[in-house]
């Protein structure tokens, strides 16, 4: 058992957590806390975020550095750790020849669950992800989205207090990742499970998730609520139609917002506006644009994103 019944305040934490292999350092001295709720494990392909798995999960001992997961040490309870934690790794080693409700049922009994139990629990969480009517299918006959579903089900299957998702969007369309955000979001809502969500795209995380930790090549760029991190609405959005005539070209309506006392940065045909609060800055572009003879695209509130915090660390 964990060292207290109650839900943690931190579930998951990490002291100077570092990982070598060889000379490449996967984790560099992390120091990282994690909350109830679903936390967004974010950063390119290579950042550390399966490593950081991995760790937590106290299947690779890391080369120094601590780490403690629901009042466990990993290193040492790993397995007692592993009994409360559901995970669903990145790759798909799912067994071909197996139907789905079996291959949950085995790892829920793996887990430690009686088999009459587990058999239960695996036929519940293939309907919690709705894969009810499937359930008696082969692996093998399934789509790339239902087998993401399946492993998300055995994750859940043995009624964890932590469950850690590998990419589980990964190979879907972009309404099977909605669909997978929301089943995600709804199942840590509804029967009060934590997430951690490892991903590498950033709009997924901010979907979803109330907490981010964020690596760049195994180093912490943030780790926070997200609300925090990246703020409410920030600025204006302006973005204009292109044209050649350098009387009503995006130069002039900068030159015209600069000379107006407003912050500008510029990419591209689009003018991000700060500096005044967000009424003050839309009639300012509205006189910028009608003084320039320049045509607006695009005029909304503009809301800071994950991806300017990994600009603003690069920095």
């Amino acid at each position: 058992m964990s060292e207290s019944g109650s839900e943690p305040a931190v579930i998951a934490a990490t002291t100077s957590l570092t990982q070598q292999f060889g000379s490449t350092v996967a984790l560099d001295g992390l120091d990282v806390q994690m909350r109830p709720g679903v936390t967004g494990l974010v950063g390119a392909n290579g950042a550390g975020k399966t490593t950081l798995l991995n760790a937590l999960l106290g299947l690779r001992a890391p080369t120094s550095g601590s780490a403690r997961v629901l009042g466990f040490d990993p290193r040492s309870q790993g397995a007692a750790l592993r009994a409360q934690v559901g995970f669903a790794p990145e790759r798909d080693l799912l067994p071909d020849e197996m139907r789905a409700v079996d291959f949950v049922r085995h790892l829920a009994q793996v887990r430690g669950l009686p088999r009459s139990e587990a058999r239960t629990r695996a036929s519940d969480s293939l309907w919690l992800v709705g894969l009810g009517e499937e359930r008696t299918r082969t692996l093998g006959t399934m789509s790339t989205g239902q087998r993401q579903r399946v492993k998300l089900a055995q994750a859940i299957a043995s009624d964890p207090r932590l469950v850690l998702l590998d990419e589980p969007t990964s190979g879907l369309d972009p309404t099977q990742r909605s669909e997978m955000l929301t089943l995600i979001g709804e199942i840590s809502n509804e029967h009060s499970v934590s997430v951690v969500l490892s991903s590498h795209l950033l709009n997924e995380v901010e979907s979803v998730c109330d907490h981010v930790v964020a690596l760049d090549a195994g180093r912490l760029v943030a780790c926070g609520p997200i609300g925090e991190l990246i703020g409410d609405d920030e600025g204006v959005a302006l973005e204009l139609v292109d044209v050649t005539d350098p009387a009503g070209s995006v130069d002039a309506v900068e030159s015209a917002l600069r000379a107006a006392g407003v912050e500008v940065e510029r990419a591209g045909t689009t003018l991000r506006l700060g500096g005044r609060e967000r009424d003050v800055l839309c009639d300012r572009a509205r006189d910028a644009v009608a003084d320039a003879g320049a045509r607006i695209r695009r005029l909304e509130a503009r809301r800071r994103t994950l991806a300017d915090l990994f600009e603003t660390a690069a920095a």
